[in-house]
């Protein structure tokens, strides 16, 4: 069959051998068309004759799963341009860093580095590069043989923009690499705007009636996210390179040799880099940037601390989102006085009432403010956490004047009250023990075990609570969760008020109903045919989803996409996780003593994961979401020929050779599960000096115990 005679047959005539035929075909010609696009801005078809192309590509994979290629259409990265931008999986997560406000914290961020590695002075100094924390949006620029090759934004982490079209236009990017360089290269900075640069695009854009923007790093963001490459080419935008994703081959082995090498290479780099030996080394390098920040022409808002050597940075490995080996020390929060114009109250999904300050606006570090978040009713009237008095004991009310601050330059807060400016007729803030949503009672519950009532007060009407439902519904299609494209908080909104979609399950069915209603989706305010079609390929495109994303997406009260991934890795499949989840109820299981186990789950997710499966209307949601989507069972992680691969090893004794934590994140690279105690379905006790219970339970149970120096024979370490 040939190339031409496949692709004028109806996808429901095609024979196996013919969709094997067609799927080449399109893969080949969509990637031309993406590379005529994305590489060239330059497309020869039009958007509807593209989305045709990769429609047919789509059908015939869903009738002929087993020929899905690996360079398809459906899982390389690229979008049509009436979409927004493609998304590109970063092959090395682009992670962000743990933050420190005084010289304590940089002096505990050293200590921690060298009570992990168990540093001994004797073995020379820690050397730790100090460089300016740049205030734009971070890039990802990937070489293949010394030429550019693709450009991604951060994202989410794991997945950014594809802005390669964009980023080909900025002159600090080279388009080719000069010197020997490795095979693959990936270079990772900063795109900036400088503050000259800044105001001269804010006077022309004034002038020809254009937006305006609130600060640079809007502006380089806003630039660089240009649908149209033409008009970022018109922006002054600049590029700072620091760091690296995949190399096929290392050309330093430290931080400030990698930098050296990115130079050479073609790139600019910051020269405010510092290699320091001492904590007060890296103290004085922040005084000095933090001194002259107002004379660099960029913004900048701290300074980044990096272990130099590359071998200590590999042994300190990450925590959660975060390397162990760096840190941002940040400038102290810039501040301002503005008035306490009104108290709103927001009703989030697991039914807290939330009170938002909404504030006069002022600029604050170069960012207009209007809202800043106010915790909890305690926090409006003086009172912290632990009941001690904060801002000196003084409440808010409606009409005071406030001192606000950016925390850590991002999120704002009201840090004290000028009480010589109060109204005279201001009275203090009741706040509501009504929910403004549904008008259902909104309590402060009694901890059982503390005796102290819960900071938050919460709405009781649950399913009936308007506002719960959708923050659920909005949860459930964020970008970390399902990722619905084109199903945003406008859409759940208008969705949920118009009785289309009020559970996540009916998202599923929206298009099935929408064939039989009278009034089609593409003939509401807003929508058209082809807005429509592309919502129900988004929602179709998420049936199959990622085991921890499915988990996340549930809202389930304590559960974040950190939690979500732990218990991902430790059951794998749905079916073991319900199963396991629904054990659990019974706090005397196995189950729940292993849940309890998991590292990095407490008791109080514990608690929140059986409670939540424990609901019959959770369940039977549940049930009927199942029915339309397909959680895939969780990576394992590719330990080779491991011989602790999906084996279940507990550390107990002091340990001589490595850290608790180093023992932890070296057990999971070789694909072992580390638990915090002894049960029947442990595999493997390594034990030290001094170990106590857990050997003991592990003899009696006749688990496997061996020493810290066998452990290293096993692995071959």
């Amino acid at each position: 069959m040939t190339d031409t005679s496949a692709r004028a047959i109806p996808v429901d005539q095609l024979t196996l051998q013919d969709a094997q035929v067609e799927l080449e075909r399109l893969a080949t010609e969509i990637a031309e068309h993406d590379r005529r696009y994305h590489g060239e801005d330059a497309p020869t078809i039009s958007d509807a004759d593209y989305d045709a192309l990769r429609r047919r590509n789509g059908e015939i994979e869903a009738r002929f799963p087993e020929l899905v290629r690996s360079d398809s259409p459906s899982v390389r990265v690229g979008a049509e341009a009436s979409d927004g931008f493609g998304k590109i999986t970063h092959r090395v997560p682009m992670l962000s860093l743990d933050n420190a406000f005084e010289d304590g914290d940089v002096r505990d961020f050293v200590g921690r580095v060298r009570r992990f590695l168990k540093y001994d002075p004797l073995m020379g100094a820690l050397a730790v590069t100090a460089e300016p924390k740049i205030d734009g949006l971070s890039l990802s620029l990937r070489y293949e043989a010394g030429v550019l090759v693709h450009a991604a934004t951060r994202g989410d982490g794991a997945v950014g923009e594809n802005v390669t079209a964009n980023a080909r236009t900025i002159s600090d990017i080279p388009q080719s690499l000069s010197g020997d360089v490795p095979e693959v290269v990936e270079v990772r900075g900063e795109v900036y705007m400088a503050h000259a640069d800044f105001q001269a695009l804010n006077a022309r854009m004034a002038a020809n009636g254009g937006k305006v923007f609130a600060n640079p790093r809007n502006a380089a963001a806003g630039s660089l996210r240009q649908l149209n490459p033409e008009i970022t080419a018109t922006r002054p935008l600049k590029f700072f390179a620091y760091a690296w994703g995949e190399m096929s081959a290392m050309p330093a082995d430290t931080q400030m040799g990698m930098v050296e090498a990115f130079a050479a290479w073609g790139f600019k780099t910051n020269s405010l880099m510092q290699r320091c030996e001492s904590v007060e080394a890296l103290l004085e390098v922040y005084l000095r940037i933090e001194e002259e920040r107002a004379t660099l022409g960029y913004d900048i808002d701290g300074v980044v601390y990096k272990v130099d050597r590359l071998d200590l940075q590999g042994r300190l490995g990450f925590i959660s989102r975060s390397p162990r080996w760096a840190i941002a020390h940040k400038f102290p929060a810039e501040q301002a006085y503005t008035i306490l114009n009104d108290i709103e109250i927001q009703v989030g999904r697991t039914g807290a009432l939330t009170p938002v300050a909404k504030l006069e606006p002022v600029t604050v570090g170069g960012v207009v403010v209007s809202n800043a978040t106010l915790h909890n009713e305690d926090y409006i009237k003086g009172i912290g956490q632990d009941g001690e008095p904060i801002r000196g004991g003084k409440d808010l009310r409606v009409g005071d004047t406030v001192r606000i601050q950016r925390a850590g330059d991002v999120i704002p807060q009201i840090v004290d009250v000028d009480l010589d400016k109060r109204p005279a007729d201001s009275a203090p803030y009741v706040f509501p023990t009504t929910c403004p949503a549904c008008g259902s009672h909104a309590v402060r519950e009694e901890n059982a075990k503390t005796g102290r009532m819960d900071s938050v007060r919460r709405c009781t009407g649950g399913l009936i609570c308007p506002a719960q439902a959708t923050e659920k519904l909005k949860h459930f299609v964020s970008r970390n969760a399902f990722d619905i494209e084109g199903f945003g908080d406008k859409q759940v909104d208008a969705f949920f008020a118009d009785e289309l979609v009020r559970t996540p399950a009916d998202i599923f069915t929206l298009e099935e109903r929408d064939r039989v209603a009278l009034t089609k989706l593409r003939n509401r305010e807003g929508w058209g045919a082809v807005s429509a079609r592309n919502l129900f390929e988004a929602i179709n495109a998420r049936r199959d989803i990622d085991l921890h994303r499915f988990i996340f997406a549930l809202g389930i009260r304590h559960v974040g996409e950190g939690n979500a991934k732990l218990l991902a890795r430790a059951y794998g499949s749905w079916n073991a996780f319900y199963a396991a989840m629904t054990e659990a109820g019974d706090h005397a299981s196995s189950a729940w003593a292993e849940l309890n186990d998991i590292d990095g789950i407490g008791h109080i997710v514990a608690e929140a994961l059986t409670e939540f499966f424990a609901e019959d209307h959770n369940r039977e949601q549940l049930d009927a979401l199942l029915a339309q989507v397909r959680p895939k069972d969780a990576e394992r992680i590719d330990a080779g020929d491991s011989p602790v691969a999906g084996k279940t090893v507990v550390f107990t004794g002091s340990l001589e050779r490595m850290t608790r934590d180093e023992a932890k994140a070296m057990a999971e690279r070789l694909g072992a599960k580390v638990a915090g105690s002894v049960s029947k379905k442990t595999d493997l006790l390594v034990a030290g000096p001094g170990a106590g219970s857990k050997l003991k339970k592990a003899e009696e149970l006749e688990i496997e115990v061996i020493s810290e120096d066998q452990w290293f024979e096993l692995v071959g370490a």
